[in-house]
């Protein structure tokens, strides 16, 4: 808890009691909570704080959660943020992604879904600890996942935790056929249809990175998933 409890969170959520309830069950398990009730009061913040992770509501007065995280991305490539939104909004989803967000929770949320959705890209953000190795030749690039950077003399490109999470799990698979759902669950956690079209999303973003790399093509293996080639 000692740890954890140095987290800092963004709650922009108009919804004064749900956004209450959000805050006090927060700052219950050990978290530092910001909450602000419209998207430019919630910028605002964000220029003034360092914060740990983004939880943003889609629909807000003033600035709405897609225009949000867009703004916030520019800012900062790396913190993870978690849009929250209706049931019926699927679209809105799959915009979200586009505008930098991380992953979603569907309203109405259980509490202790939300709380270990936040773990877990906490523990994510900090540095890994485990025997697999951090570091990768991808072509020409080096791919530091502590640092979250794909880079050599001459370029640079700063990931997102997603984006690196996923091209970890590609470059430690590489050379094999990997199917959807075994990405999902490995690199999000969980498999639906929303989750399926966010890697999509991140998918096309890791390509745009590696375009230029002689020998390195991900692959599309329709009906079945990705094959990530690497020399």
């Amino acid at each position: 808890m000692a740890e954890r409890s140095k987290a800092k969170i963004l709650l922009v959520e108009d919804d004064p009691t749900l956004g209450f309830v959000v805050k006090d069950n927060l700052e219950v398990h050990g978290y530092d909570v910001v909450h602000c009730l419209d998207g430019e009061t919630g910028w605002q913040q964000f220029m003034k704080h360092n914060f740990d992770i983004c939880l943003l509501d889609v629909m807000l007065p003033r600035k709405d959660g897609m225009a949000l995280a867009t703004q916030i991305r520019k800012k900062n490539d790396t913190v993870p943020i978690l849009l929250l939104t209706a049931k019926s909004m699927d679209d809105d989803k799959i915009a979200g992604f586009r505008s930098g967000a991380d992953d979603y929770v569907t309203k109405p949320f259980n509490m202790q879904e939300l709380l270990l959705r936040i773990e877990v890209f906490l523990k994510r953000t900090r540095k890994v600890e485990d025997s697999q190795p951090v570091e990768f030749k991808v072509g020409g690039l080096n791919f530091n996942f502590n640092d979250l950077i794909l880079y050599n003399d001459h370029e640079k490109h700063q990931l997102t935790q997603r984006e690196a999470d996923l091209l970890r799990y590609l470059c430690l698979n590489a050379n094999r056929v990997l199917k959807r759902e075994e990405i999902l669950l490995n690199v999000w956690g969980k498999e639906d249809y929303f989750l399926g079209r966010s890697m999509d999303v991140f998918i096309t973003k890791i390509r745009k990175h590696l375009k230029d790399q002689a020998g390195v093509e991900l692959q599309t293996i329709h009906g079945i998933g990705f094959k990530f080639i690497l020399p």
